[in-house]
């Protein structure tokens, strides 16, 4: 297992600094994931790791070593691309095997990664055949059996599951934290899918603009939002924001709701700008809540539902269990879970309550 230890990287394309003096510390051993919109810089990032970026500033230690400035070949991890980079000429087995030839690998330590890893990742069927006789599934899985026979301490995937359909993306995510399990090496994987990020990662680091925004658990990020980008980019359906103020008597004013704001926040200047923000599924909808909402919209989503909702002309969404029991144009009740509200200022950063 190896750390990987960053400090104050900088990243510049000509003269856009695409990240600059960011630090992060990899856990050794730990599935970090990289989450954040496309442009985020989380892909270069990687790619800077790898060794494929040049760094303006800064430094990259792998293990204990200093690898800011070193080859590809010698840093000692292993990339999964997103195109999957198979080589169309080769069957499923030269393809794994390729990467320990250029190594001069010893045959029988070759057979016998290529062995390895081809039942770890049930390839065995398929490793007479070449990459046109293969499904995307199938191919991903030859394309991280190709990172692992390296035995790399540290592998790299560049969202390795977004040219597969839902099904195989399903799949190929349980595979993968199986394989992380097995192999215990530290492991870096770029996605902007949270669904991936929150089933697949010890840690996420969510970024926006090259800059790292909160670094925590699944549940951190989700329960703790730092500020409203983050709240705002992780969850499906996307938080409920509302827009308010402080209002006298240690209230919360705005269209949507009103209501008392948390003792810590009550005492803020009056008219002071805040952000009301809430996981659609601490929304409650039924007789007897507080405020009137007119139905907009209602997903069906199997074993939920979820409510789209016109509350003092703001969109609220709310997860319901079961199956539908509103419909559109409905005049409903709603409610809130005060204990899970978050709020945030005009700046977008989350206060303590």
């Amino acid at each position: 297992m190896t750390r990987v230890h960053i400090q104050d990287l900088g990243i510049r394309f000509g003269n856009h600094d695409v990240i600059k003096g960011l630090d992060l510390d990899v856990r050794s051993g730990e599935f970090l994931v990289l989450l954040g919109p496309s442009g985020c810089g989380k892909s270069t990032l990687l790619h800077t790791i790898a060794g494929l970026n040049p760094v303006s500033h800064g430094s990259i230690h792998i293990g204990e070593q200093d690898m800011t400035r070193a080859e590809p070949s010698q840093r000692g991890v292993g990339m999964v691309f997103q195109s999957y980079a198979l080589y169309p000429t080769m069957t499923v087995k030269e393809n794994l095997a390729f990467p320990l030839k250029m190594a001069k690998t010893p045959k029988a330590e070759l057979e016998k990664r290529v062995a390895a890893a081809a039942e770890m990742l049930q390839l065995q069927p398929l490793l007479d055949r070449k990459p046109g006789q293969l499904s995307g599934g199938q191919r991903q899985r030859v394309a991280i059996g190709r990172a692992v026979v390296r035995e790399a301490k540290v592998l790299l995937l560049d969202e390795p599951l977004s040219n597969l359909d839902a099904k195989l993306r399903t799949d190929l995510r349980r595979e993968l934290k199986t394989l992380h399990a097995r192999l215990g090496n530290t492991m870096i994987y770029v996605t902007h899918d949270q669904v991936e990020a929150m089933t697949l990662a010890t840690r996420i680091v969510v970024m926006h603009q090259g800059v790292i925004q909160q670094i925590g658990t699944p549940a951190e990020v989700y329960d703790r939002p730092k500020n409203l980008r983050v709240a705002g980019f992780v969850g499906s359906p996307a938080i409920n924001r509302i827009e308010g103020q402080v209002a006298a008597g240690g209230l919360f004013a705005s269209p949507a709701f009103s209501l008392p704001l948390p003792p810590a926040i009550a005492t803020r200047a009056q008219g002071e700008a805040l952000t009301l923000a809430i996981r659609p599924e601490n929304v409650r909808v039924g007789p007897g809540e507080a405020w009137p909402a007119t139905v907009q919209l209602v997903e069906p989503l199997g074993n939920q539902h979820v409510v789209w909702m016109n509350c003092g002309g703001v969109t609220v969404s709310a997860v319901l269990p079961g199956q539908p029991e509103v419909q559109e144009g409905a005049q409903v009740q709603v409610g809130l879970d005060a204990a899970k509200t978050l709020w945030f200022d005009a700046a977008g950063d989350r206060l303590e309550t």
